[in-house]
């Protein structure tokens, strides 16, 4: 992409109709999460045809590898404020600067959280309790999916980086290529259909890895051919402590707020195995739900993400206020029309995964105390998306960190106490959602976010 494109899409986002360009930016995020969503489900649909302790696997395992994943988040989010106040500002050349350093450091970091997380696989799923007959299935995964680590890390910066300069339809076209990828392999690798070995769990896992990594390669190629907004070379990817520096003070709370936010969930996970696989295997399919309606509201808080960091660097306070009161609004729509086709469909939705009646029984529970808090969440994300993309990621991480670890989990061990039942726990989570979107709507609104971090 030369220089007078970037130029003309800066334009439309700090100067062009709101609405129009929140819409161009974000249905190819949309297109792109679904497709993300389709993958998981599709994975979820083949290992159901396994059995529940099978389906249950990835679902375990995603936690964790989540855990390891967001610490390198944090930073991905801290090149992406960067270089969209760049790009802002009309800072052309230190844009890419700043993407070089970001990918040079995604590269170092993730070679090390691939060798540790093969290391405390086995130690961690015993501590968040996973039951005995889904173990061994759950490490399998784990495994082969931390070998792929270091191309998941670099497929993360360079959907990142694209979408800093106001560029979603690239990355979507390399995550469907991938995601389709996926769905194909998927079946042939877990069943040995056409030839291929059968692999049962891990078939799933080696998917998903060779996937992402050609994924990843595609990417990595556009980004040095400087085919997209972004142009890397040797000379900007050599590691430059002093941005490194300032990636790091600006990505550190993103770090610990993503990375808290994951452990939480290892935590969470472990309080759900309490109450046994068909519990879990109720989570892991609701889950699969939720994140097939986020896909709208994602790419909407995405889309806005975007433009808030490219008015933030213009120092157009207003107007970012503006479009993310827009895109909130938006979300609170799109999730609730989304929860009530959850809420009469249920049966069918959870019965199209898997035949266990003890999962279809819990499936009640689990929406009648849970689903309520999802319109709620569109908020949630829509707040600390804004804190991140204006580089007031402390914001975020204190965000992130009250909804689980101040709300969701002490209310869902507690409450699970309290009735002696899952319906405590999956209230306790859906109270967290509505808390912690009201907090988070009520600091947005002080604007104290309304500052951009770069010096120009």
């Amino acid at each position: 992409m030369d220089g007078e494109k970037l130029q003309a899409m800066r334009q439309e986002i700090v100067e062009g109709n709101i609405e129009r360009t929140m819409l161009k930016l974000a249905y190819p995020l949309i297109i792109n999460n679904m497709v993300q969503v389709l993958y998981n489900l599709t994975d979820t649909f083949w290992l159901g045809r396994l059995g529940t302790e099978e389906l249950s696997a990835p679902g375990t395992s995603w936690p964790l590898v989540w855990f390891f994943m967001s610490i390198g988040m944090g930073f991905t989010t801290a090149g992406f404020a960067f270089v969209s106040q760049y790009v802002g500002a009309k800072d052309y050349e230190k844009a890419n600067r700043a993407a070089g350093a970001l990918y040079s450091l995604m590269m170092i970091f993730s070679a090390f959280v691939a060798i540790f997380g093969l290391v405390i696989a086995p130690f961690a799923l015993k501590f968040m309790k996973v039951t005995p007959e889904v173990y061994p299935y759950a490490l399998s995964y784990i495994r082969i999916i931390f070998i792929g680590i270091p191309f998941s890390f670099t497929l993360f910066a360079f959907n990142f980086l694209l979408r800093a300069v106001g560029d979603t339809k690239t990355p979507v076209k390399i995550n469907m290529f991938t995601v389709f990828l996926n769905i194909i392999l998927d079946p042939l690798l877990i069943f040995g259909w056409l030839g291929f070995p059968k692999l049962g769990v891990i078939g799933a896992a080696v998917a998903t890895m060779f996937s992402n990594s050609v994924g990843s390669l595609i990417g990595g190629y556009l980004l040095f051919r400087g085919k997209v907004g972004i142009h890397l070379t040797l000379e900007n990817l050599k590691p430059e402590w002093s941005f490194y520096e300032r990636i790091f003070r600006v990505g550190l709370p993103s770090s610990v707020g993503f990375s808290t936010d994951a452990f939480g969930f290892v935590v969470l996970t472990r309080i759900i195995y309490i109450y046994g696989t068909v519990a879990f295997a109720t989570y892991t399919i609701g889950n699969r739900l939720t994140n097939f309606m986020f896909a709208i509201a994602n790419g909407i808080s995405q889309a806005m993400g975007t433009m808030v960091g490219q008015n933030v660097g213009a120092e157009k306070y207003e107007r970012a206020k503006k479009i993310a009161e827009r895109a909130m609004l938006t979300n609170l729509l799109v999730l609730g029309i989304g929860t009530i086709i959850v809420v009469v469909f249920r049966a069918q939705i959870f019965g199209f995964f898997i035949k266990d009646e003890r999962v279809l029984n819990e499936s009640v529970k689990f929406v009648r105390y849970f689903a309520f808090s999802l319109p709620f969440f569109g908020i949630f994300a829509a707040v600390s998306n804004v804190f991140q993309s204006s580089g007031h990621t402390k914001k975020s991480m204190v965000l992130g960190m009250l909804r689980l670890w101040m709300l969701r989990i002490p209310l869902a061990y507690s409450l699970g106490k309290f009735t002696a039942d899952t319906m405590g726990v999956w209230l306790g989570m859906g109270l967290s959602n509505v808390l912690a979107a009201v907090i988070g709507f009520l600091w947005f609104l002080r604007g104290s976010w309304m500052k951009r971090i770069i010096d120009h």
